[in-house]
């Protein structure tokens, strides 16, 4: 494993999101009760929009994407639980958390509620402070699972923005890896995409099992999509991280291939014409960018990915599962 020097390029990771207060969708014939919840949420920062009953509802939506939905269970036309039913059949609102307001405390009622996909319950009365919590811990959990990986468990590209922005508040040394498996397209072409996942999969255990053996202080893991995988820790553990990473995954890799491919050390990717064509067996490519009391600082953390990003193209110029760190002190060190 060496290290490389490059320019920045473009981030990969896209803008940052725009911020906006989380948008509250509040559905209840009783206007009393649904001006109550309006006008405290609004007081604590969140948008509302209101709806009489469940058609309403659904109106409501064709124009408007609610962050959360806090929905009576009694209404005339259509129902709470009947509306948490259609929301959860369309699959643009399928994901969206829903609070039902009941004046029910029997277990039978939550359990239809929560067959219907009810995420949780305000029972009337409730005051300010319990319809602020609930709110609050719907959003932040919805939010969570959102950002994380359905296939490793890692969190995603929001989450990852946010580590970084996190290290650069807080000062001090740290290092952003981003790293990728090479010819992974190849396993897909001639594998199929189950055992392409089982080589993502396996990555995403080499990472822990390298994290783990590393020790701390904490080391972040995310996993921003396909084979792609970011770590934030300190410098002085990169090579530790990426070296254990490195031996471990190609040890796991090989046994996912089928033996008579692992033992030749190739498999054959056909073309369009029916060609066969060799394609070497997978290995890693990491880019690493850091920032340094002595060396290079950071002030956005799309900077940060571009530079790693940017190592990780010289790494896989490289043979053989390679790291390539930037060491730079500035942008200008690498233009003169």
């Amino acid at each position: 494993m060496s290290t490389g020097v490059v320019r920045d390029e473009v981030d990969e990771f896209g803008p940052e999101p725009e911020d906006r207060p989380d948008l509250i969708l509040v559905v209840d014939d009783d206007q009393d009760i649904a001006g109550f919840v309006e006008f405290n949420l609004k007081m604590h920062g969140y948008d509302v929009i209101r709806a009489k009953d469940g058609e309403d509802a659904l109106e409501l939506m064709q124009d408007n994407r609610p962050d959360l939905a806090v929905v009576d269970w009694m209404m005339p036309r259509m129902d709470g639980v009947q509306l948490t039913e259609r929301l959860r059949a369309e699959p643009l609102t399928s994901a969206l958390p829903v609070i039902m307001l009941t004046a029910k405390s029997m277990t039978i009622d939550k359990v239809v509620g929560l067959t219907a996909g009810v995420d949780d319950y305000l029972v009337k009365p409730f005051d300010t402070a319990e319809l602020l919590a609930r709110v609050g811990s719907t959003l932040r959990r919805n939010k969570e699972f959102r950002e994380v990986s359905p296939l490793t468990g890692l969190p995603g590209n929001a989450r990852v923005r946010r580590e970084i922005a996190d290290r650069m508040k807080a000062g001090g040394e740290y290092s952003v890896g981003y790293i990728d498996i090479d010819r992974f397209k190849s396993v897909n072409d001639v594998y199929g995409f189950d055992r392409g996942d089982e080589f993502i999969t396996a990555l995403a255990r080499s990472l822990h099992k390298a994290v783990t053996s590393v020790g701390p202080p904490s080391i972040f893991l995310g996993h921003i999509g396909g084979d792609d995988f970011v770590f934030i820790c300190a410098p002085d553990q990169v090579l530790p991280l990426t070296k254990k990473t490195v031996n471990d995954f190609e040890q796991a890799a090989d046994q996912l291939y089928d033996p008579s491919d692992a033992e030749r050390g190739y498999i054959e990717v056909p073309d369009r014409r029916g060609n066969k064509n060799r394609a070497a067996l997978v290995t890693l490519s990491i880019g690493v960018a850091q920032a340094t009391v002595d060396g290079r600082t950071f002030a956005d953390p799309r900077v940060v990915i571009a530079v790693a990003s940017e190592m990780k193209k010289v790494a896989k110029s490289q043979p053989g599962s390679y790291v390539a760190i930037d060491r730079r002190r500035t942008v200008a060190d690498a233009e003169s």
